[in-house]
């Protein structure tokens, strides 16, 4: 879909979404043909704000290998360059954006690092709904000492790491200077932790600040952290099977629990696409 300007040579379509604040540069491979290895270089600079495109990641589509169980797979980095295994907004994204270009039917399966994805597009809207892998190493009641006070804690993987905070209120939280300080903590070592802090409405509603590992700040969403609070929210018996989570950005997530795999909804918003220049930004194919 990139339209091309005359007289700049060698640009990259790309396409730019927001999951509820959560925002990320795709780029369908299967045109640009970049290598894996100068993936991570690439993130780095066009998630640059102000002198690349933006994000908090880039992610690159891409046919599934021969014998995949998955329609296509993805490459996801975070905007400094790690790889990332798995992102529920990012996931969502991915989804809609495979469906409209015609990599892959409403229904299909995405591949991540992290397993396979299943995902719905819901046609005529921009309701996507994806489910994760299963939730694992779920540990309740720890602490943790930063900046000189001890923070009680909960743990689980729900294709990444995120330990959750669980607060009277969010509203008025460091999340940025308490969730950095956690992320580097010795206990989550080497790997990091992305950090969620929670405050409970009701039975079926939470509100959720995330301060997310990769990009290294506070984000408005988080789609595997709001998986990951109503997950431990319903194993301390704080809400039900079904789960509002209210982002930091004012977007709301639906999670939904039961005996299988977790499942995600939310929008997936496609908000402009264009052609990049990359050397502009320093970069090449190589």
């Amino acid at each position: 879909m990139g339209f091309g300007i005359s007289g700049i040579a060698k640009t990259v379509p790309f396409f730019k979404m927001q999951g509820c604040g959560n925002d990320f540069v795709l780029i369908d491979n299967r045109v640009a043909r970049l290598p894996v290895a100068a993936m991570s270089g690439w993130a780095q600079a066009v998630c640059r704000k102000a002198f690349g495109v933006g994000a908090d990641g880039l992610i690159f589509l891409d046919d599934a290998p021969a014998g995949a169980t998955a329609d296509y797979i993805w490459h996801f980095y975070n905007a400094d360059g790690s790889r990332a295994e798995m992102c529920g907004n990012g996931a969502r994204c991915a989804a809609r954006l495979a469906f409209l270009i015609g990599l892959a039917p409403a229904v299909h399966v995405l591949g991540t690092d992290a397993g396979d994805i299943a995902a719905e597009v819901f046609a005529g809207t921009s309701q996507v709904r994806v489910r994760l892998t299963m939730p694992k190493g779920l540990l309740l009641g720890m602490e943790v000492e930063v900046e000189g006070m001890t923070v009680p804690f909960h743990f689980v993987d729900t294709g990444v790491p995120h330990a959750v905070v669980v607060r009277q209120d969010v509203a008025d939280l460091d999340v940025a200077g308490l969730g950095r300080a956690m992320r580097y903590h010795e206990e989550f070592a080497p790997a990091g932790t992305n950090v969620n802090f929670i405050s409970v409405e009701n039975h079926g509603r939470i509100r959720l600040r995330t301060y997310e590992r990769g990009v290294e700040a506070e984000t408005y969403a988080c789609g595997t952290g709001a998986v990951a609070s109503a997950v431990v929210a319903g194993a301390l018996g704080l809400v039900g099977s079904e789960v509002e989570v209210v982002t930091s950005g004012g977007e709301v997530l639906g999670v939904s629990l039961g005996e299988g795999a977790p499942y995600l909804r939310g929008a997936a918003e496609l908000v402009f696409w264009g052609d990049m220049d990359p050397a502009s930004m320093g970069l090449s194919r190589d």
